[in-house]
């Protein structure tokens, strides 16, 4: 089969694949669910199997002890944090106003600084600032309440999400050795080899980013509500889910908690003010220079510029979902991104007519084409 045809071929499975994903945008959210979940858990699995557990009982295991932890975590935390949810909202206009009233207040000293028209670009810059902030925290709490928080989704998400996740891992590896045996033999090796990056890269994704998204939220919730800054635990749970968008989370969290913490604090008790501050800083360096590397690493390798379209491009095809599947996606892109590139820069097209393709090395110690011709000479 020629190159050309192989190109149209993967092409035509990737649209097709995407219009199924948009034509069923709107029922695939406990199934994703329940994929990343099966996903998460089958090393566990195997794990219990290795021990001499058959894979339904170690499945049915390693799913109830999740759920019942989630659901501790549930009934532990989601009062508390509706409450304070709730709170933030009602009251975030008044801190705005507040803030504003603040900024006018300091005006006369900033016109003094800065000069004037400085001072009323400042002024300009920082209310605008602001709306855009509120016009994008409504923007995702009205996405997030028409496609993800139905009540119809809630339901499924409740109760289809664990029987997904069960059969899926009850017959994780029958799957994965049928589609082995589906891969065309000639190019097996090829093949495999490109799966394999792309489970590193998912396991980047999945693994990775859920574990720093974690530490995020552990770590703001706890160091804002230590500092008693109101609707500490709220600001941190948001600023650590949000972290998966690049910069989001940070910028969102910092924002409100800035904006709370001046409104509360100054100018009697500036000193909170810096500790918010050192807070987010810390947090900061935390995210890109020990988690993100280490839990991470290099794994994704996607631009973050990339990764930020990706996430918008679909979350405005999918709603909810689409902010599910954008990362994995990417990550997915990237790997076939960089094999095209590769097997680009192999070809004739970027080698010229005069020179021969850089052929492969041999896949599974088996000898390449040229090889078996020149032996059998």
């Amino acid at each position: 089969m020629s190159l050309r045809n192989q190109v149209l071929i993967w092409v035509s499975l990737f649209l097709v694949a995407i219009l199924l994903l948009w034509v069923f945008r709107s029922i695939l959210l406990p199934f994703v669910v329940g994929l990343t979940l099966a996903y998460l858990l089958n090393p566990v699995v195997n794990w219990l199997q290795k021990l001499g557990i058959g894979r339904s009982w170690a499945a049915m295991l390693v799913l109830l002890m999740v759920l019942i932890l989630l659901l501790g975590l549930l009934l532990a935390l989601v009062p508390l944090v509706a409450v304070q949810i709730g709170g933030l909202i009602a009251g975030l206009p008044g801190y705005v106003a507040d803030l504003q009233a603040l900024l006018r207040k300091w005006a006369p000293q900033f016109t003094e600084w800065l000069g004037p028209e400085r001072t009323a670009q400042l002024e300009n810059s920082l209310t605008d600032l602001l709306g855009r902030g509120v016009e994008f925290a409504g923007i995702i709490t009205a996405m997030l309440a028409q496609s993800g928080l139905t009540v119809i989704n809630t339901i499924a998400v409740l109760f289809i999400t664990p029987v997904v996740a069960f059969y899926l891992l009850v017959d994780w590896e029958g799957m994965v050795k049928k589609a082995d045996e589906l891969l065309p033999r000639s190019y097996r090796g090829e093949i495999r080899a490109i799966l394999a990056d792309i489970d590193k890269a998912m396991a980047g994704v999945i693994r990775g980013q859920g574990s720093v998204i974690l530490v995020l939220c552990a770590y703001y919730a706890t160091s804002l509500t230590l500092a008693g800054l109101n609707y500490g635990l709220a600001i941190g749970l948001i600023g650590g889910l949000l972290s998966f968008v690049p910069y989001v989370g940070f910028l969102v969290g910092f924002a409100l908690s800035m904006t709370v913490a001046l409104v509360q604090f100054w100018p009697d008790r500036w000193v909170f003010v810096l500790i918010i501050l050192v807070i987010y800083i810390v947090g900061q360096f935390l995210e890109g220079n020990i988690l993100y590397p280490k839990l991470v690493g290099q794994s994704i390798n996607i631009n973050p510029v990339w990764l930020m379209f990706a996430l918008f491009a679909f979350a405005l095809l999918f709603g909810f979902v689409g902010l599910l599947l954008a990362v994995p996606l990417a990550a997915i892109s990237g790997v076939l991104t960089r094999y095209a590139l590769t097997k680009y820069q192999q070809s004739s097209l970027y080698l010229g007519p005069d020179e021969a393709p850089i052929e492969p090395e041999p896949v599974l110690g088996k000898p390449t084409r040229k090889a078996r011709v020149a032996a059998e000479k």
